[in-house]
């Protein structure tokens, strides 16, 4: 595998949503890689098809996966740049500085032939993570605001508002949340006494 330092929203992404399929996270959803073929699936999602990974390759992936969220959790930038630079560590090769497509220098990290898929994985979420930490600092690492979720995330967005780790989850519900909460409290009479119902509006909505 060939990672660019440059393409750092790839590998940060992929940090983020590798640490959020732990039961930790979401607690009622429980382990979201239990077996292979739902690892097989994440990576094909992810970018990395192709891949077969076996039982050990699954066991190993777990366990940097709990190597990344400390990184993410990390309280200093320098915390987090050395954490980085351990899963870089793994590849055992050094950057090399060489022309993109479009003939612009770039540095990237190379895997060896044959290395591990937790190799490959930890060398694309770590140049991310060092990618992202270096262009829009460590304020980007963050967790999840919803009040329910204890997911972690990088947030490689040009505005960089992000405060949820899965917008269209965890930001969903917490607008739920607050809808409920603002409807309750316009029907709840000001004195605090139990609200009072219309005849007309109770018959109205007996016949819906």
């Amino acid at each position: 595998m060939k990672v660019s330092f440059s393409d750092y929203a790839w590998g940060a992404g992929l940090a983020t949503d590798l640490v959020n399929t732990s039961p930790l996270v979401w607690k009622s959803a429980g382990e979201m890689l239990p077996g292979t073929d739902d690892l097989t699936a994440f990576l094909d999602e992810h970018g990395m098809p192709g891949a077969t990974p076996t039982a050990a390759d699954l066991r190993q992936i777990h366990r940097l996966r709990d190597d990344l969220r400390t990184v993410l959790e990390a309280g200093t930038e320098d915390e987090t740049a050395a954490g980085a630079n351990a899963l870089i560590n793994r590849a055992t090769t050094a950057p090399v500085l060489e022309r993109d497509s479009e003939r612009r220098w770039q540095w990237y990290l190379t895997t060896p032939t044959g290395a591990p898929l937790t190799t490959q994985l930890a060398v694309a979420t770590g140049t991310g993570l060092l990618g992202t930490l270096r262009t829009l600092g460590h304020a980007r690492f963050r967790p999840c605001a919803s009040p329910t979720c204890d997911g972690v995330f990088v947030d490689t967005s040009r505005a960089g508002r992000r405060r949820y780790c899965m917008p269209e989850l965890c930001g969903n519900r917490v607008n739920v949340a607050r809808h409920r909460a603002r409807k309750q409290a316009g029907d709840a009479p000001a004195d605090g006494s139990p609200a009072r119902h219309s005849p007309a509006r109770d018959s109205a909505a007996r016949h819906r």
